[in-house]
Parts: structure tokens; sequence; C-alpha cells
């Protein structure tokens, strides 16, 4: 596959404060924190880790840098790179992990950066960096010039549907045309997101139209803060929501639903949630920026020996973080075993929650072709508008190269010892399969768009 994005320069871009305002989806990365979420940020000191001989020229412009993070296992490179010290030994010995309550509540913190009390960067679904530089989800639409650093993780992602549609509702949502149809006549089957536009919203759209279902005529989204999806299943007051671990596992132990889907059988070694830093913040601190990326590499790697999966689960469900009963409600997922609640039972390493490698390669690696598809289905649901995609998505593709700074990505898995076959040589992964049997082809988005028969763009 050849390299389909030409680099520009993209340290032309300045700062203007803004944000604005927008709906709120449920996005299952949130997934269900607990009901008592609150902000803040960790206190917890980090593991003793021996500090790496930092040259000169590598060494951080400073060592402070606050980032944002939503307690779900995508935040788990972050809070590792923490507490394990791999910030540290890099240099960045006062990065404060800063927990917020919702999506919203992120964005609005990176629009007034740190300096302001808010926060640098942190863990973002996509393409939301990309929105904030268009100043698309931004207060009075000001642009925010953001970079997108890694991706985080791929898996960990899921569907949960309410008990009562049990045996009727299951991957292949085709089956169920009917029962949607028949609530469509009287009460819509009706499915919650926390924040519109992004992973978790465009996971559920991608499962019912691939059924066939129209997800904006079929079903009824509703918008739902994410510390309420949980009580509003138990009370009935909606069908599913797209989820994040450890909050599948608290769904079927509560007896309250079951897990139609996991993300990684509609999409096996999806891209899932990225490190996104303030462009401002990368240009000023670029060895700094660099530093992180080592911090969160190494944190990968660690993730990624399952043998390290216990500790990791008890460092996340601690207090300062997730915040959970008990260390074993990550356990069994962080292996790849998942009750679904509804007889079946899943029991394969290669559907778990991946950080460095997956199936298809590195995880971490921020390819450009992901974030294409990302902006491919913001057009084909109405969100974009479809020039974005005109002239072979040259639209998308400058946008593209000013917010992905993979070259950035590759500067520190050089320095930091990182072996060339774990860096890729292309922006592109190539085509992707869903298990629908679609294909997206990087190299023709359009093909990919007219392929598909549910959408909301005409093409």
């Amino acid at each position: 596959m050849t390299e389909f994005f030409n680099q520009i320069s993209r340290r032309k871009f300045i700062v203007t404060a803004g944000a604005s305002a927008s709906a709120v989806f449920l996005k299952g990365c949130l997934g269900n924190p607990p009901e008592n979420l609150t902000g803040g940020s960790s206190q917890s000191a980090p593991t003793a880790q021996t500090v790496a001989n930092i040259s000169p020229d590598q060494a951080p412009e400073t060592d402070t840098v606050k980032l944002g993070y939503i307690p779900i296992v995508e935040a788990a490179p972050l809070i590792i790179a923490k507490e394990k010290g791999f910030f540290a030994k890099y240099g960045m010995t006062k990065v404060d992990l800063s927990k917020q309550a919702s999506w919203g509540s992120a964005r609005d913190n990176v629009e007034i950066g740190s300096a302001g009390g808010g926060i640098d960067g942190g863990q973002w679904q996509m393409p939301m960096p990309h929105l904030i530089t268009e100043g698309l989800i931004t207060k009075g639409n000001q642009k925010i010039p953001m970079y997108v650093l890694a991706q985080l993780v791929t898996h960990g992602n899921g569907i949960a549907i309410a008990s009562k549609h049990a045996g009727k509702i299951s991957l292949e949502v085709a089956n169920a045309k009917s029962l949607f149809k028949e609530l469509k006549s009287s009460t819509p089957f009706t499915a919650a997101f926390t924040f519109p536009h992004v992973n978790q919203d465009l996971w559920i759209r991608y499962w019912l139209a691939a059924g066939g279902l129209d997800p904006d005529a079929d079903v009824k989204l509703l918008t739902v803060p994410a510390a309420q999806t949980v009580a509003n299943m138990k009370t009935g007051t909606m069908d599913a929501f797209s989820t994040g671990d450890p909050w599948p596992y608290r769904i079927v132990q509560d007896k309250i639903g079951f897990m139609a889907a996991l993300t990684a059988e509609i999409w096996k070694n999806h891209p899932e949630e990225y490190l996104a830093i303030r462009a401002d913040w990368v240009d000023k601190n670029p060895k700094a920026t660099k530093a992180i990326l080592k911090g969160i590499m190494e944190a990968q790697q660690w993730l990624d020996n399952f043998d390290n999966r216990k500790e990791a689960a008890a460092i996340l469900a601690g207090r300062n973080y997730f915040n959970l009963p008990t260390p074993e409600i990550l356990a069994d997922p962080y292996q790849g075993k998942y009750d679904m609640g509804d007889g079946r039972k899943i029991d394969d390493k290669s559907m778990a929650a991946y950080y460095w490698k997956d199936g298809k390669g590195s995880v971490s690696y921020p390819y450009k072709s992901h974030d294409l598809w990302f902006i491919t289905e913001n057009v084909r649901w109405g969100f974009l508008p479809k020039d974005y995609l005109a002239n072979n998505a040259a639209k998308a593709k400058e946008l593209i190269n000013k917010v992905n700074r993979e070259d950035i990505w590759k500067e520190a898995a050089k320095e930091a010892g990182i072996a060339a076959a774990d860096i890729p040589s292309s922006t592109s992964r190539g085509v992707e399969e869903f298990f629908d049997g679609v294909k997206f082809d990087p190299e023709n988005p359009e093909a990919y768009l007219k392929s598909l028969k549910v959408k909301k763009v005409s093409v």
C-alpha cells in the first residue's frame, strides 16, 4: 500500500481559545462509570523506576503535563505509565492524570488548557481531536489545533442490551428486524450514547446498519449522561447502549442486560481511543512530547504481557482511578473471557484488549488510514459535509495531515530503541474488513460509501 497522505507543515498553527456546544451521545468508551464518579487527579505515588540515561538533546523542556482520562480500559497506558514510573523514567516526573466526568468535560477542559485550570490533552475518542481542530464541537466554533500522537488500545468495547430482549437480539441484528419494526410503531427501541459522532456512536450505528436498520429512523437515539446509563437500563427507560470494559461485566452481574456484540466481533483489531494533546503544547515542548510517548509505549508493552494483567487490573481498580469494588471485574475481559449474559461465552485471547500489538501489527502507531475511516463515517451519517471526501478525499487528508503526528511517534520510537520491525513504514494499514463482509480501502473511501446500503449521505 502506498503512502496516501502527503506530509505538510503542521507547526504553523496557532491556538485560539474557544469551544462549541454539542449534543452528547452514549459512547461506550466512557461506558458506564460508577455513579460516584468525580473529577480530580490521582494522588498515588508512582512505582519507583530507574531513570533512563537521558541525553541532553532528548531531555524534556518541562517535566509537567496535565492529561485527562475517562475510567475505562482505554486509559490504562496513561495510568500504568504513571504508576509504574515509565513517565518519570524519561524525565516526565510531574504527569497529572485528571479524571474527567464526561467527554464533554474533557472537551471543555482542553479548550482552556492547563494554564486555565483545564488539561493539555489526554485520552480521546475519534475523531474528537479533528473536530476540535476544526472548531466543530468547541464553544463559538473556535479552532483549537490538536495533535494525535498515538493509539492507546484496540478492542475492549461492546454493545449492551436490556435483559428483556435476551434471545431476540444478537451480533447478527438482521435477525431481529421484525422486533425493531414492531417496537417502532409503539415504543421505539431506544439506544443511548454520551457524545456525538465518535467511536461508540459509530460502533452502534455500524452494527445496526449492517443488519439493515436505519439508526436515525428505526431506533430512538437518546442522550444520557454516562453515570445514568446503568440506572436507566434498570428502570427500563432504554434498551441499549455502547459500553467499554469493565462495565459489561457489571451489566451481566447485575442481571439487567447482556452483551449482543463485542466491537472485536464487529471489526477485529479495530482502532479505539487515542492520545492527543493541544498543538501549542506539543510545539512548545517537542522533547517532552516524545518523553510522554516513550513512557506510554513502555506501558503498552508492559500491558501486553498477560502475566502483568492481574497487577494492571489491581492498579486500574484502585480508588484513585476506576474505583471498582474488586479488580476481578477486569480480570476475565483482560484475558479475553466474556460472559455475554445471554448464554454465550467467549474465551479467546485474540478478543481481549491490546495496547502494543494485535493481529494486524502495531496498535500504538496512529495510522492515518484509520483517521480517514472515522471521518468517512462522519460523512456517512451526515455529521460532516461530503466535500471532505471529494477529489479523492483531499479535504479529509489535509485535515488528517494537520492533526495526525505519526512522525513524532516514529521519532520517539526510534529514540526509545524500538525495533525497526515494530515501526510501521506506511501511514496506511491497508484494506480493512468488517463482520458483514464490507471492506474499507483508504485509497478509495467513496467506493466504501457507495457499497453501504444504509447511510444518510447521497453518493
